[in-house]
């Protein structure tokens, strides 16, 4: 998988044995190249080709998600990346599969037939949700900064953003209609659950309560929610953190109140962007609080005092943040709140994370370890000219 590097250089994968496959050149003829030998070190570019258009594997039946694909192609090698898609497509697989070990394999394909069971007994109860309709879904403003020009689309999406506290993004996104549609879509699938007494895996580890949308048949819909909105969003905002190559996502809503989780402790999310959306109903309290980004060396230390923000909840209103956000959420005092939230990944930036050594430039405190480092430099360096000119005037 990719590394930091020069865009040029290329970098070499496990050499485990493939079959032997044909590497076309740039138009697509495979003659004078032959077929690569069993061992062949199969290669990525370190950096990807940013004016490569990928294609779509939408179509395409894989334990990956095509999103996947489409991402990686980026960063194949120049002779690979004009050949048909069929054999770029081969490629990819059989290099995603060597980094998926044999268990992660097997656990995809159990998670694919749990979703078939609960797709093939539940009936929808508003099927217009599981296909995006944006003109249903999203409010005017949402809808008409998108609707512009790709030469001023990035400063039409800032245009409806607030940044409250550093890093974090907050805007008016669901129509009042959806959101009480997925609301009562939800309780429905609620209630099927308990008349089933299918047993269903929750959002995450930390939530009791809500459900998994991608599980039930709306993970099509969300990932073209991620593709054509929220990545455009995250490649303005968060390139830092892979923003620019979200290629999978989990979806999920969470409920607070009576009988449901109370509060939401300090954490991180599984995620390189997270969008939190909230659905309704009437509640009190429930407040998000904020103490800045942070990597794995320094995920325990202090915040900074302009790290610390709280937000409030408004139905149809979203807030988007870095994964790596350190956040919670405050008891919900009383009524129900009900959120939609998407984890949005990158498996481009999680590679990429493993070659990280040192300072990272969307850690906060990396950040201020590296501002003090400079200031002991220019301090020192100061008494050192200090230093050099009494010498000479003595």
């Amino acid at each position: 998988m990719p590394a930091d590097g020069d865009a040029d250089r290329q970098t070499n994968l496990p050499s485990s044995p493939l079959p032997a496959t044909p590497i076309p050149t740039a138009n697509g003829n495979a003659n004078g190249i032959g077929s690569l030998p069993m061992n062949s070190n199969f290669r990525l570019r370190l950096n990807p080709r940013q004016d490569h258009q990928p294609e779509s594997y939408e179509d395409l039946q894989s334990e990956f998600t095509p999103l996947l694909f489409s991402s990686l192609e980026r960063y194949l090698p120049p002779n690979l990346l004009n050949v048909t898609r069929d054999t770029k497509h081969r490629y990819m697989r059989e290099v995603l599969r060597r980094y998926s070990t044999e268990g992660e394999r097997n656990r995809v394909q159990k998670h694919r037939e749990y979703r078939m069971r609960i797709i093939s007994n539940y009936q929808p109860l508003y099927r217009d949700l599981y296909k995006l309709n944006a003109t249903n879904f999203f409010t005017p403003s949402f809808i008409k900064a998108f609707m512009v020009g790709d030469h001023i689309r990035d400063e039409s999406i800032k245009s409806i953003m607030s940044e409250p506290a550093p890093g974090v993004y907050t805007f008016n996104m669901l129509q009042p209609h959806f959101c009480e549609m997925l609301v009562a879509e939800v309780e429905n699938f609620e209630k099927w659950i308990l008349e089933t007494k299918f047993r269903v895996m929750r959002p995450n580890t930390m939530n009791k309560f809500g459900a998994v949308l991608d599980d039930f048949g709306m993970d099509a819909m969300l990932e073209k929610l991620m593709e054509d909105f929220i990545r455009h969003i995250s490649k303005i905002f968060f390139a830092d953190v892979g923003g620019f190559a979200l290629d999978s996502h989990h979806g999920f809503v969470v409920e607070y109140g009576f009988n449901r989780d109370i509060e939401l402790g300090f954490h991180v999310d599984d995620s390189e962007v997270t969008l939190n959306v909230c659905l309704g109903k009437q509640f009190s309290g429930g407040e998000l609080y904020f103490r800045g980004v942070r990597c794995d060396k320094h995920m325990n230390t202090e915040a900074l005092p302009e790290e610390i923000f709280d937000y409030s909840h408004v139905p149809g209103h979203a807030i988007i943040h870095r994964g790596r956000h350190r956040h919670g959420a405050r008891a919900t005092t009383a009524g129900q709140r009900i959120n939609l939230l998407l984890w949005c990944r990158s498996s481009v930036f999680r590679e990429l994370r493993k070659h990280q050594k040192g300072f990272v430039s969307w850690c906060g405190e990396c950040q201020r370890e590296r501002r003090e480092r400079l200031h002991q430099a220019v301090t020192a360096k100061k008494v050192e000219l200090f230093r050099g000119q009494g010498e000479a005037a003595s």
